[in-house]
């Protein structure tokens, strides 16, 4: 048991300590509300993209994709996987980074024991500093994730994109998957893994049942000779959309992963405060019945001397 004097001062670190919490608590929430509105707003887009693009494939899987740029169909080899793994810049966000990178890792081991390369293209600072220490040689560069007080912009996705697509081309890596945390509110936020080289042939999810739809519906479709038709021709058409399509990716998976990192900051900061006020209880209890202990034992000490004389 400690002074009275040092229990004073653990009582009043731990008062500062829950201001600066509730402090980032309130920062958190603010910016949540608005990185909550872009999330929410460009989910939609980028999920019609990536079903569009995933319809396209499904219909052209049977024909000659030779011709079309690698974004579309990949190298056509399986040896060399790229990773894109978005986690925050900044720290105190709970679980929000350990959990992705748990997903990560885990595919990271699944490839490898197959005898494939991987590669990591790291966004976020937190998630670049971890795979420098675990895995140097795998990382092929770094993007940092936080957009300023601006928020994330659509051109810092456009780099990132960029960067895929040039490795893509230049056949440096056959299969390209994002790793990136779903928005579901405030204390939620899903790790997941999207394909994005080469282009899904199935919807993120879909189940077997979703699967043999599928299947049954392309069946169908060559049957009575439904096609899709290009105009301009496919070659042109995809040449523009898949790029854009990669952007899309990207700059609706950072929105999500800024909404995540907030919400995740300011639970944990809640959690925080929370704690601290407990601990503010015990100690004061711990520190009033130290001083009457103190109280007790001086008035004894009185009291005998007292009868002594």
């Amino acid at each position: 048991m400690g002074s009275l004097k040092e229990l004073r001062g653990r009582i009043s670190g731990v008062k500062s300590t829950r201001k600066i919490t509730n402090a980032m608590k309130m920062v958190a929430a603010s910016k949540l509300r608005r990185a909550q509105t872009q999330a929410l707003a460009a989910r939609p887009y980028a999920e019609t993209m990536r079903g569009m693009m995933t319809e396209l494939a499904q219909a052209m899987q049977e024909d000659d994709t030779s011709s079309l740029p690698r974004l579309f169909g990949g190298t056509g080899k399986d040896d060399t996987h790229l990773l894109v793994i978005m986690t925050s810049d900044r720290g105190l966000v709970g679980g929000f980074n350990s959990n992705l990178l748990r997903l990560a890792r885990a595919r990271i081991k699944e490839l490898q024991a197959q005898g494939k390369t991987v590669k990591i293209l790291a966004v976020g600072r937190k998630g670049a500093d971890f795979f420098a220490r675990e895995m140097p040689d795998a990382v092929v560069d770094s993007f940092h994730s936080d957009g300023g007080k601006d928020g994330v912009s659509f051109d810092q996705a456009r780099k990132i994109a960029r960067r895929i697509i040039d490795m893509v081309e230049k056949g440096e890596v056959d299969n390209v998957s994002l790793f990136a945390s779903r928005f579901i509110n405030a204390m939620t936020q899903l790790p997941e893994e999207h394909g994005l080289v080469p282009l899904p042939r199935t919807a993120p999810g879909a189940g077997n049942d979703n699967e043999a739809q599928a299947d049954g519906q392309a069946k169908a479709g060559k049957g009575d000779g439904a096609r899709y038709v290009f105009e301009p021709d496919e070659t042109e058409l995809l040449t523009q959309l898949l790029p854009r399509n990669v952007e899309v990716q990207i700059y609706s998976a950072l929105l999500e992963s800024a909404a995540g990192e907030q919400g995740a900051r300011m639970t944990a900061m809640d959690n925080s405060s929370r704690n601290a006020s407990k601990f503010i209880d015990s100690l004061s209890l711990t520190y009033n019945r130290t001083r009457q202990a103190n109280i007790t034992r001086e008035l004894i000490e009185i009291i005998s001397g007292a009868e002594a004389v």
